[in-house]
């Protein structure tokens, strides 16, 4: 088994329960208590599973789940709550959850419900086809990137950068290097062409594509994706 379940709960009795019962499920867990840390983890780290109390300091569940959707995350959320209105099980289906457990919760059908989401989640292999770098979601098998969960038009050969640049994230990558892997010209060859393209990367990914946070110029050499 060995899935990764992010547990965010401020309720410190019932966070030890639930962590003690999904590991003995043979569940990997780990926690965030409050909004802000839930969020934070989700979007950096890898989970299977998402549970998200709605009732939390900081931001609440509600406000977490939608900025997880608008980052392009797909994670399954199983939203916990105290309250057992229907409209408020509606909100939080609207915002992107995929269930919806009210407290006092009996712990099997908890448990049976968690394990009818991650059945349903896409594979490993589907997921190991996307490429998170902060709001930047990169579909690697279906050429498709989205950017604080909307989708950006990029040229072929836009991709094939953005691609190369995460996957080489961190280093520093010279003009010749990205010339020679990602069009195949010869080092020898003068042209702009890198220049043109990583500009019209920063204008569709940068918050302020004059001072860029992402892709950064190293004078003199040439460019670095910063994760």
């Amino acid at each position: 088994m060995n899935e990764n379940i992010l547990l965010v709960e401020d309720e410190e009795a019932l966070c030890l329960m639930l962590s003690d019962r999904l590991r003995a499920e043979g569940y990997v867990v780990d926690r965030a208590r409050d909004g802000n840390e839930g969020l934070e983890k989700s979007t950096r780290l890898p989970f299977d599973l998402i549970v998200l109390d709605v009732m939390l300091p900081g931001k609440n569940g509600f406000d977490v789940c939608r900025e997880i959707r608008q980052a392009g995350l797909i994670t399954p959320i199983l939203m916990l709550t105290a309250r057992g209105q229907t409209a408020e099980k509606v909100v939080g289906l609207k915002l992107g959850a995929d269930d919806y457990v009210t407290k006092p919760f009996d712990m099997l059908e908890l448990m049976a419900r968690i394990e009818a989401l991650l059945r349903r989640a896409p594979s490993k292999s589907a997921q190991e086809n996307v490429q998170q770098i902060r709001a930047i979601r990169m579909d690697l098998r279906g050429t498709e990137v989205w950017r604080e969960g909307k989708l950006v038009p990029l040229s072929a050969r836009e991709f094939q950068l953005l691609r190369y640049f995460v996957e080489h994230a961190g280093e520093t990558l010279s003009r010749d290097q990205l010339l020679r892997d990602v069009w195949g010209y010869s080092a020898t060859t003068f042209t702009r062409t890198v220049d043109v393209h990583v500009a019209s990367l920063r204008q569709k990914l940068e918050d302020d594509p004059k001072q860029p946070s992402l892709i950064l110029t190293v004078p003199g050499f040439g460019y670095k994706l910063v994760p």
